[in-house]
This record gives C-alpha cells, structure tokens and sequence, in this order.
C-alpha cells in the first residue's frame, strides 16, 4: 500500500479518484471503476465520487511519470547502423 491516498494525474478519466485508490490499495484501476459503475447503478456512487473528488488531494508533480518508458540512448536503438532518424522520436542519429 501507499503511504497516502491521492488522485492520479496520469491515469485518470474523470477526476483520479479511482485509480488513486486502486494505487493505494495495490489493486488494479478497471476493478475499482467497475465497482464503482455497479455502485452508479445503484445509485450510491455518484454522490461518493463527487465528495471524494472534493476530499482526496492530487499527487504531487513529478519530472519523471511512472509510466513514462526509460529513454534509451540513440546509440543503442539502431545497432545496424541502417537508419538515419530515430522512428520513434525523429531524431537524427549521429554515427
């Protein structure tokens, strides 16, 4: 578990209030969403969402996003030698 309960900046829909707490329950973001459609439909969730929208403050800003992949060097992408520009980021390659 995290040590604080927040909304998410990056994986969120609506207002982070979901996959906040999937983070902080170590359990995955479509679970805590489904529960919370099936709660809509009875009509508890929309006020519950609302009020923890209101209540949960948002994570911090980080430099780095978890889910942002590690740059690799351009060195290392192309090891035959064959391109000129990067595909990925366009680029050019220095040789």
């Amino acid at each position: 578990m995290q040590d604080k309960l927040t909304r998410s900046r990056s994986d969120r829909i609506l207002g982070g209030v979901c996959s906040g707490l999937a983070r902080y329950f170590n359990i995955d973001t479509t679970i805590v969403r489904l529960i919370f459609v099936i709660a809509v439909l009875s009509g508890v969730s929309p006020l519950l969402y609302l009020v923890l929208w209101v209540v949960m403050p948002e994570e911090p800003l980080s430099f780095q996003s978890s889910n942002t992949p590690p740059q690799i060097p351009l060195t290392q992408q192309d090891p035959t030698g064959e391109w000129r520009y990067d595909p990925y980021t366009g680029e050019q390659i220095k040789q």
